[in-house]
Order: C-alpha cells, then sequence, then structure tokens
C-alpha cells in the first residue's frame, strides 16, 4: 500500500472511531476548531489525508496515532525502549 493509502485509510479509521463524520467535526468543534461535517467529508473523500492541523485534535478525539495520520509531517511512530530491546 502506498503512503497516501495508508494515511487515507488511517483517517478512515479515525473518523469511525470518533462515531462518523458528524460527530467529529461536533468534537472538533468543541474543541475550538472551525470543522463542519462538510469540510471534513471534503479532506477525508477528496483530499484523502488529514489536514496536519487538526492531527493533534482528531489523534486525542479517535486514538488514532499521528504517526499513522500524518507520518509525512510527524515522521515514523517511535520506538520504545522496551521494544527495542
Amino acid at each position: 500500500m502506498s503512503p497516501e493509502e495508508l494515511m487515507a485509510e488511517a483517517f478512515a479509521e479515525a473518523v469511525k472511531a470518533a462515531k462518523g463524520q458528524s460527530a467529529l467535526s461536533r468534537s472538533l468543534a468543541a474543541m475550538g476548531r472551525k470543522v463542519s461535517q462538510q469540510l471534513l467529508h471534503h479532506h477525508l473523500r477528496v483530499n484523502g489525508r488529514c489536514p496536519a492541523e487538526w492531527v493533534l485534535a482528531i489523534e486525542s478525539i479517535s486514538g488514532v496515532s499521528r504517526y499513522r495520520l500524518r507520518p509525512d509531517v510527524f515522521g515514523s511512530e517511535p520506538v520504545a525502549e522496551d521494544q527495542a530491546a
């Protein structure tokens, strides 16, 4: 799978974990982000990736890692000390 496809898959997973586009847009609005369901849909279906400025908020809402949502911005997931050995 290409990096773009992996980002799109992670974004779709985050939306699902947040109970859908409308619920996620409401949660983002509660955090001070003006994100309509339509705008979220556009980024999900047309752009295929989460805008970088939304990543940290979506990570806290959905539990989907920033490293999966935007590895082009945040890089690879760091390896934990206990996993490195």
